[in-house]
C-alpha cells in the first residue's frame, strides 16, 4: 500500500521558534501510516532536538532532502522566498499561510502546481473541525501570555493582599475582546486574582464573559446599530461611527483600569482601533497596556508596533504583543502539532493525500479553490 510522507521545516522567520510537529505528534501519525521527515534542527527553538525525533521513527534530513522527499510539507507561518522556491509540483504546503495578507505566495505557488492548505481558513463555526482549529490553540496561548506578560509588567500586586504592612487592593484588569484570546486572557488574570471587566461588540459574549467570574461591560451602541457579530464566529468589522462611540465610551474605563488587554482582529484587514492616544495618557503612571492585535497593519491601541515595548511620558507601559505563541513555543507547538495530526488524519485515505475541493473542510482550508 502507498505511504504518504511529510516534512517538517525549520521556521525561518524572524522570532519564530515553533515548530510544526513535535515527537510526540511523530507517533501518532507513524501510527496512522504517514511517514514523517524533520529538518536538521527543526524543533531546536522548541527545546526538542533532533535525537529526540528519531528516537519515535522520525528521519532527520537536511532540507534539500526534505524537499526531494516529502509528499506534503508541514510549517508554522508563510516560506520565505528560498523555502517557497524548494517547494516542487504535486506538493502541498500545509500551515498557517495567512493568505489573505500574502496573496502573491498562494497564487505563485498555485501556479507553480504546489498546492495550498491554510488552516487559518478553517470556519469555526465546523464543529467536526475543532480538533484542527490551529488559530484557537494558538490564540489560547496568547490570551495566557498577554496576561501573565501583563502581570510581570506590572509593578504591583495582581490580587488583594492582607499583610500585616496593611491591605493591597487588586490590580483591575479590562480586555477588550472575548474572543478566545480575550476569554484565555480574562481567565488567566481572574486565577491570578486580578477583578475582571471585559468587552465585546458582540451582545452574545457576555454569558461567556461572566461565566470566567468577570464583569461584562454595557457600553451604548449609536441608534440602528445591530449586532457586532459577524460570519465564522468572529466579530463583524464596525462602521467608522460605531468604533467612534465605542471609543468614546471606553475612555473613561480605561482610565480606571490598571491594566488593558486588547485582542480584536478581523481577518485579513487591519484591527479595529479601540484604545486612542488620549485614553492611554489618561491612564495612571504604572499602567500596563498590552496589543495582541499589534502588527504591521496596526493594532487595537494607538502607536502600538508589534514586538516593541515603550515606557510612555505617562508613565504607562504599552507593549505590542502581536506575536506571543512563539513566546512559549513548546506549548504552542504541542497544541499545533496536534491540530495537524487531526487534519491529517482527515487527508489522508488508503495511504494517498487526498484534497477534495467538494469537503467543507478540505474546500474551505484550500480557499474554496480546486487546484
Amino acid at each position: 500500500m502507498a505511504t504518504v510522507t511529510v516534512g517538517v521545516v525549520r521556521e525561518r522567520a524572524p522570532g519564530e521558534r515553533r515548530v510544526a510537529l513535535v515527537p510526540e505528534a511523530v507517533t501518532l501519525l507513524r501510527r496512522a501510516g504517514i511517514d514523517v521527515l524533520v529538518e536538521t534542527g527543526a524543533g531546536s527553538g522548541a527545546w526538542f532536538t533532533d535525537a529526540d525525533y528519531t528516537a519515535v521513527g522520525a528521519s532527520v534530513v537536511p532540507p534539500d532532502e526534505l524537499y526531494a522527499r516529502t509528499d506534503a510539507v508541514l510549517c508554522v507561518g508563510p516560506p520565505d522566498a528560498e523555502s517557497a522556491g524548494s517547494l516542487r509540483s504535486g506538493q502541498t504546503l500545509i500551515g498557517l499561510l495567512e493568505p489573505l495578507h500574502h496573496p502573491a505566495l498562494v497564487r505563485e505557488l498555485d501556479r507553480r502546481g504546489v498546492r495550498t492548505v491554510s488552516l487559518d481558513l478553517l470556519p469555526r463555526t465546523l464543529s467536526r473541525a475543532q480538533s484542527m482549529d490551529a488559530l484557537t490553540s494558538q490564540a489560547n496561548v496568547a490570551g495566557y501570555k498577554a496576561a501573565v506578560l501583563a502581570a510581570d509588567t506590572y509593578d504591583r500586586f495582581f490580587p488583594m493582599l492582607t499583610t500585616a504592612a496593611g491591605t493591597m487592593r487588586p490590580a483591575q484588569v479590562l480586555v477588550l475582546g472575548a474572543g478566545v484570546a480575550g476569554l484565555q486572557a480574562i481567565a488567566t488574570a481572574r486565577r491570578l486574582g486580578a477583578v475582571v471587566t471585559a468587552y465585546d461588540v458582540r451582545p452574545e459574549s457576555r454569558g461567556e464573559v461572566e461565566s470566567l467570574g468577570a464583569r461584562f461591560l454595557d457600553i451604548q451602541r449609536p441608534p440602528g446599530t445591530g449586532s457586532g457579530a459577524g460570519q465564522g464566529g468572529y466579530a463583524r468589522e464596525l462602521t467608522e461611527e460605531e468604533q467612534r462611540a465605542q471609543r468614546e465610551s471606553l475612555d473613561a474605563h480605561i482610565a480606571r483600569s490598571d491594566i488593558v488587554i486588547t485582542t480584536a482582529q478581523v481577518p485579513g484587514r487591519k484591527p479595529p482601533l479601540l484604545v486612542t492616544t488620549a485614553a492611554v495618557e489618561a491612564m495612571k503612571p504604572g499602567s500596563v497596556v498590552v496589543d495582541l492585535a499589534a502588527s504591521e497593519f496596526g493594532g487595537n491601541v494607538e502607536g502600538s508596533a508589534p514586538d516593541k515595548t515603550d515606557v510612555l511620558d505617562n508613565g504607562v507601559t504599552l507593549i505590542g504583543a502581536g506575536r506571543l505563541p512563539p513566546a512559549m513555543a513548546t506549548a504552542a507547538s504541542t497544541a499545533y502539532a496536534r491540530n495537524l495530526v487531526a487534519l491529517l488524519r482527515h487527508l489522508v485515505r488508503d495511504g494517498e493525500l487526498v484534497l477534495d475541493p467538494a469537503d467543507e473542510i478540505t474546500g474551505a482550508l484550500m480557499g474554496g479553490t480546486s487546484s
